[in-house]
C-alpha cells in the first residue's frame, strides 16, 4: 500500500526596514533562515505588492516593522486591516550592526528575527480616535511650546530694553504684558534703540496672541474626543483633557496589546528597576518609557498632593517613615499608573 508524505506549510515572518520612499522587507521561515529580500514602493500599491510577496513564500504569521509611528505608519496600517500581525521593532543592536556591517537588507532580516524570536511588541494600529487625538495633541504641544518660547524672548527683552521701556513692562504678569507689548507702537519711540525694541515686543506679542487662538481651537475639538472616547479616565482626580489626552496616545488605539498592568507601568516609566548585586538588594529609578505619560503622572500626583486628602494622608505617613517626598512622589506615580490602568478605554 503507498503512503503519501504531506509536507506541512511553513509559516513566514516577515520584517520590514522603513524609509520615507522605499521600504525593504525581508522573509524568513520558521528557523530563521533567510527566504529573499526586496524593496518596495511606499505606496497603497507597493503595500499590497510587499504583502503577495510574502505570501508567496507561505502563509504570514508575523510582521515586523521598524519605526511604525513614523515612515513605518502606512504599512502597519494596511497590514493590520489585512489581517496581519504587526510587532514594532527597535533599531538594530549598534554593537551587532558594528560586527555585521549595515545594509537596508540586513536590517530587514534584523527585523524579522526580532518578529520571529520575541523579541518586538505589538504596534498600535493607529486607525481610531486615539489616533485622532494623537495628531491634535502633537500640534497642541507644538504652539505650547512656541507660546513660552517667545514669552521668555519677551521677558529677556525687556531686561535690556531702555530705561523708560524697561520700568512700564517690568513686573507685569503674563497676560497683562502681551496686552501691553501689543500696545506699543515704533512710531512714538525717541530712539532706534527704542524704537526697535518696541517693534520686536509688539511682534512678540502678536505671535502669543496667535498661538492662545491656536491653542483654544484645538482644545475645542480635542475636549469633546477625549470625552467621548474615555470618560472614566477624565473623570479620575486630577486628570484633565489635556492629561487624559497624553495618556491615550501612550496606550494606543488598542491598549490590549499591554500584557499587564506591569507592562503598562514600565511603558510609563515608572516600574522600579532591579539593581541588586551580591548582598545588595536595590531598585532604581527607571528613566526610559515613554516621558510624556511619565510627565501626565506627574502633574496628577501633584494635583492630588493639593486637594485629595487620601494622598496628603499618604504622604504624611510614608514621610514619619523615613522616605524622602521624592521617593513618595515615585510611590505615588506607580499607583496612579495602576489606577489609569483599569480606566484606559477597550475595543
Amino acid at each position: 500500500m503507498a503512503m503519501t508524505t504531506i509536507e506541512a506549510v511553513r509559516a513566514v515572518t516577515g520584517g520590514v526596514d522603513t524609509h520615507g520612499e522605499v521600504h525593504v522587507a525581508a522573509a524568513l521561515d520558521p528557523v530563521g533562515g533567510v527566504l529573499g529580500t526586496a524593496a518596495f514602493d511606499t505606496t497603497p500599491a507597493g503595500y499590497r505588492q510587499l504583502l503577495e510577496w510574502l505570501r508567496g513564500f507561505g502563509p504570514v504569521s508575523t510582521v515586523g516593522v521598524e519605526g511604525t509611528g513614523a515612515y513605518g505608519c502606512g504599512l502597519s496600517r494596511f497590514l493590520c486591516r489585512q489581517g496581519v500581525v504587526v510587532v514594532e521593532v527597535d533599531r538594530p543592536n549598534r554593537q551587532v550592526r558594528r560586527k555585521q556591517g549595515k545594509s537596508d537588507p540586513l536590517d530587514a532580516v534584523e527585523a524579522a528575527r526580532a518578529a520571529l524570536f520575541g523579541r518586538a511588541g505589538v504596534a498600535k494600529t493607529k486607525d481610531g480616535a486615539v489616533e485622532a487625538i494623537r495628531v491634535l495633541v502633537v500640534t497642541r504641544r507644538s504652539a505650547t511650546q512656541a507660546r513660552v518660547k517667545a514669552l521668555v524672548q519677551m521677558r529677556h527683552l525687556i531686561y535690556t530694553a531702555p530705561d523708560q521701556l524697561r520700568e512700564r513692562l517690568k513686573g507685569l504678569s503674563t497676560p497683562r504684558l502681551v496686552v501691553e507689548a501689543a500696545s506699543l507702537r515704533a512710531g512714538r519711540a525717541p530712539d532706534p534703540v527704542t524704537a526697535a525694541t518696541k517693534t520686536a515686543l509688539h511682534s512678540l506679542a502678536s505671535r502669543v496672541r496667535t498661538f492662545d487662538k491656536e491653542i483654544q481651537a484645538i482644545d475645542s475639538l480635542l475636549g469633546p474626543l477625549v470625552a467621548t472616547t474615555a470618560g472614566e479616565l477624565v473623570a479620575l482626580t486630577g486628570v484633565g483633557t489635556v492629561v487624559a489626552a497624553t495618556l491615550l496616545v501612550a496606550a494606543g488605539d488598542n491598549p490590549e496589546r499591554l500584557s499587564s498592568e506591569a507592562a503598562w507601568a514600565r511603558l510609563c516609566g515608572v516600574a522600579p528597576l532591579p539593581a541588586s548585586s551580591g548582598k545588595v538588594t536595590r531598585h532604581r529609578l527607571d528613566r526610559g518609557g515613554n516621558r510624556q505619560a511619565n510627565s501626565a503622572l506627574w502633574r496628577i500626583v501633584m494635583v492630588r498632593l493639593t486637594c485629595d486628602p487620601n494622598t496628603q494622608a499618604y504622604v504624611e505617613r510614608r514621610l514619619k517613615e523615613g522616605r524622602t517626598k521624592r521617593e513618595v512622589i515615585r510611590i505615588l506615580k506607580r499607583y496612579v499608573a495602576r489606577e489609569v490602568y483599569r480606566h484606559l478605554p477597550r475595543r
